[in-house]
C-alpha cells in the first residue's frame, strides 16, 4: 500500500492526510505558470560527439520562454552562470525574466527529476490573516529511469526547489512486508487534463524492464494517482516509441491538449517499428470515455526515422511544451514539421506556436518536454466566507499554513 507524508516517519503506521484529502489536484500544463524550470546542459556524455550546438538550442528555448514567463535556470557554478548570461544576452533573451540557481546536477532532464506540483483553492482566514498553502510538491524518488547510476545530484533537486521556493512537499512511500521505500515516478511518465484524468503506459509502469516500483500493479498505481494527484480515472496506453531509453514515457506518444481532447502520434508506415504500438494506443484512446463521453482525438503523423550512428532516436512531435504565451514544438527538418506546427496552432489559438530545431537535441534521447518543467502559479487566496458549495472548505494542516506576511 502507499502512504503520503511531508517527511518519511519513523513509524510507518502513522496516519496522514493525503494531498487529495487536503483538496489538491494536478493542474493541466496549459494552466497558468509561475515559471518554467530548465537546467543548463553541461554533461557532454549525454550528447557524445555532438554537444557543441546543444547549449545554443537551450538558449533559443530560454529566449522564447523568457517572453512568456519567468525562467528558473539551474547552472552548475557561478562561473557558468556568468557565461550563460552572456549567451542569453547574445541570443536576445529577456535576462530580467530569468532567475539563476547555482545547483549541481547530473543531467538536465527536469521533467523527470523535479516534483509534480499540485494546487488547491487558497483560503484566507478573515480573523487571523493566515492563508492555507495553495500549492504543494509531490516529491517522487528519482533513480534515473531505473537505468543509469549518475542520479544522486538530480535526486536532491526536489528538496532544493521546495526549500528555495518555500513550497510544502509530500513524499509518497510504499509499505510492504519487507521495507518502507519512496515511490519512484517521472513526470514524463504521466500526462493529465487538470480535471482528474491521467494517461500513462503499461510499458513504463507495469513492465519488469526498468521496473520503478517492485510489487506495484495497475490498482496500486491508480490508488497512488488518486491520493497524490487527485486522479479519478487512469487511461492505460500500451507502449512508447522506438529509441526511448525511459522504456515507455507517455509524453512522446500522446498528450492532453484540452480537458477532453488528446493529441496522439500515429505511424502510417506499416513496416515501421512504431506502427503497431501507436495503432494500439490509438485504439485504446478511441475506446476511452471521460465522464461517459468519448475523447476528441487528434492524430499527428510521426516524422521520418531519425538515426544517428546506427541508433534510432526518439523523435516525436508529442514532446512539445506548453507555456503561458507560447507552445514550443520540436522539429526535425521533416515534411511533417509543417503539419505538426499547423495542427498545434489550431489547438492553441491563444498562444504562439514556435518550432525548435531538435535534430541535435534528440541525440540526448529527449527534446523539449523532457527538459522543461512548469511550476504552476499559486491560486490567489479567497476569504473563507466566499467559498461556494462547489468549493468546499479545505481541511487545514499545520504544515500547510503560512502567515500572510510570508507571501
Amino acid at each position: 500500500m502507499t502512504k503520503i507524508f511531508d517527511e518519511i516517519p519513523q513509524d510507518p503506521d502513522t496516519q496522514a492526510l493525503s494531498p487529495a484529502q487536503l483538496g489538491f489536484r494536478h493542474p493541466a500544463e496549459w494552466e497558468e505558470h509561475e515559471s518554467t524550470w530548465i537546467a543548463w546542459p553541461h554533461q557532454k556524455q549525454d550528447w557524445p560527439g555532438k554537444f557543441g550546438p546543444v547549449p545554443w538550442v537551450f538558449a533559443d528555448i530560454v529566449r522564447h520562454l523568457s517572453f512568456s514567463e519567468r525562467v528558473d535556470l539551474i547552472v552548475p557554478t557561478k562561473k557558468k552562470r556568468d557565461q550563460v548570461a552572456g549567451i542569453l544576452v547574445r541570443q536576445g533573451a529577456q535576462l530580467a525574466n530569468i532567475r539563476f540557481h547555482v545547483w549541481k546536477t547530473d543531467r538536465g532532464w527536469l521533467r523527470d527529476s523535479l516534483p509534480s506540483f499540485v494546487v488547491r483553492p487558497g483560503v484566507q482566514e478573515t480573523e487571523s490573516g493566515e492563508i492555507q498553502s495553495a500549492r504543494a510538491a509531490i516529491c517522487w524518488q528519482f533513480n534515473a529511469w531505473s537505468k543509469y547510476e549518475n542520479h544522486t545530484r538530480d535526486a536532491k533537486l526536489p528538496k532544493r526547489l521546495t526549500s528555495a521556493c518555500e513550497i510544502d512537499r509530500f513524499k509518497p512511500i510504499v509499505l510492504d512486508e519487507e521495507n518502507v521505500r519512496r515511490v519512484v515516478l517521472e513526470g514524463g511518465a504521466i500526462d493529465t487534463n487538470g480535471r482528474g484524468v491521467l494517461m500513462t503506459t503499461e510499458e513504463c509502469l507495469l513492465s519488469d524492464v526498468q521496473c520503478r516500483n517492485k510489487g506495484m500493479g495497475r490498482l496500486e498505481y491508480e490508488q497512488l494517482f488518486a491520493e497524490t494527484l487527485g486522479i479519478h480515472q487512469t487511461i492505460w496506453l500500451d507502449r512508447g516509441i522506438a529509441g526511448d531509453d525511459t522504456h515507455g514515457h507517455v509524453d512522446d506518444i500522446a498528450r492532453f491538449v484540452a480537458e477532453a481532447t488528446v493529441l496522439t502520434m500515429v505511424e502510417p508506415d506499416k513496416g515501421d517499428i512504431n506502427h503497431e504500438p501507436l495503432a494500439e494506443n490509438l485504439k485504446r484512446l478511441k475506446a476511452a470515455r471521460v465522464n461517459g463521453t468519448p475523447l476528441k482525438i487528434v492524430e499527428l503523423p510521426m516524422p521520418a526515422p531519425v538515426i544517428f550512428e546506427d541508433q534510432r532516436l526518439p523523435a516525436s512531435y508529442a514532446n512539445f511544451y506548453i507555456a503561458n504565451k507560447v507552445v514550443l514544438v520540436p522539429t526535425f527538418n521533416d515534411p511533417n514539421d509543417r503539419t505538426a506546427l499547423g495542427i498545434l496552432t489550431e489547438l492553441f489559438p491563444d498562444r504562439e506556436v514556435r518550432g525548435i530545431h531538435a535534430l541535435d537535441l534528440v541525440w540526448g534521447l529527449g527534446t523539449l518536454h523532457c527538459l522543461a518543467h512548469e511550476m504552476p502559479a499559486e491560486p490567489k487566496p479567497i476569504a473563507a466566507h466566499e467559498l461556494t458549495e462547489q468549493q468546499p472548505a479545505i481541511e487545514s494542516d499545520s504544515k500547510a499554513r503560512r502567515k500572510k506576511s510570508a507571501h
